[in-house]
């Protein structure tokens, strides 16, 4: 397939950075210009990101799930706790209980 040309203005730092890219990969110019067009426009990037964004959007929703169900577990144990402490202690006599009311 037969390639097209195209000429393009760059700013100087972007050219500067095009040359040092393409001298240290031992490429043209052209292949690398053209390398990062093809990148830029490329759908599989997005897809891998959102691919990537999904998974942690998932595990976050599992952790949660994971959170509500041990803080379930925790107030059901708390309120048996209050239930049973509350049936097991017997109940202050009068003297006592106008003696506990003085202390506050």
């Amino acid at each position: 397939m037969k390639k097209v040309q195209l000429s393009i203005y760059l700013d100087p730092e972007i050219s500067k950075s095009l040359d040092s890219f393409a001298n240290h990969r031992g490429q043209p110019k052209s292949l690398v210009a053209e390398a990062a067009i093809a990148s830029f426009f490329s759908p599989d990037d997005s897809e891998r990101r959102e691919a990537a964004i999904t998974k942690r959007l998932d595990r976050i929703a599992r952790v949660l799930e994971s959170l509500g169900r041990n803080d379930a577990v925790t107030l059901e144990t708390i309120a048996l706790f209050i239930r049973f402490w509350l049936t097991s202690t017997p109940a202050l006599q009068e003297q006592s209980g106008a003696a506990a009311r003085q202390r506050n």
